[in-house]
């Protein structure tokens, strides 16, 4: 049990040696099933899509507000990460937030390139169950190996979406960012790793049930799940958009 606390811990940064120290709390009480987390995770999808529906109606969405509910979200985000326990207030919060902005950012590049929403909606749905039939089939396997070769990506994408931000300050736009080929290269590759991110959170929720972890981890795990298919939603928006453009 020790190892595998380890190997968990030096592998997913949302699963710190400080969460293990409340998953004791599961010895006395109900553990979390991955059943249980598909309903949650469920319910968090459905309050995506209610915030969306609600920004959608909006003709012009306030620029403003998507900022604020893209500050809000993280908030939410980061206290979710740090303290789990909060994670079945937090998370529904946080899904039902991010949809706000998801709409609000769908809305607004729907007026330029009509249909892309749906398009990026049916693209998200169709990798989800991808990665879940790999993952399930065990065509691709969730190695030690992977799982850092998955987290280094992630990082170095990371720091490059700051240092891009950064440089906005000073009127710099990097061309990975601007359109062009190598924007859209750029992009595929980010959509193929939060694609394949998808299958460390399956691994996450299925060790965290051999773990019996508490009960309220149902929620967390299924607010990283949402944190990912967020992300992807992102992703794939942004790339039909650059592809859009080049027509």
């Amino acid at each position: 049990m020790a190892n595998t606390r380890k190997r968990m811990e030096s592998r997913n940064p949302m699963l710190q040696a400080r969460h293990f120290e409340q998953l004791s709390e599961a010895k006395t009480g109900r553990v979390m099933t991955a059943a249980g987390t598909a309903n949650k995770s469920a319910v968090l999808v459905l309050l995506i899509f209610a915030g969306a529906i609600l920004s959608w109606q909006q003709a012009q969405p306030s620029v403003g507000l998507i900022v604020v509910g893209v500050i809000v979200g993280f908030i939410l985000a980061l206290v979710t990460t740090f303290k789990p326990i909060v994670s079945p207030i937090t998370a529904p919060l946080y899904a039902f937030v991010e949809g706000l902005v998801l709409g609000g950012i769908s809305v607004t590049l729907e007026a330029s390139y009509p249909g892309i929403a749906i398009k990026a909606v049916i693209a998200t749905i169709s990798v989800f169950f991808l990665m879940n039939i790999l993952y399930k089939t065990n065509v691709i396997r969730v190695t030690d190996k992977f799982r850092s070769i998955m987290m280094t990506a992630i990082m170095a994408i990371m720091f490059m979406y700051l240092f891009s931000f950064i440089l906005q300050f000073f009127g710099i736009t990097l061309s990975l960012f601007s359109g062009g080929p190598l924007a859209i290269g750029f992009s595929i590759v980010v959509v193929l790793v939060a694609s394949f991110s998808l299958l460390l959170d399956f691994d996450m929720i299925e060790r965290m049930e051999l773990l019996k972890a508490p009960k309220y981890m149902e929620w967390y795990c299924g607010f990283a799940l949402t944190v990912t298919l967020v992300w992807l939603y992102l992703e794939i928006l942004r790339l039909l958009s650059l592809f859009s453009g080049r027509d």
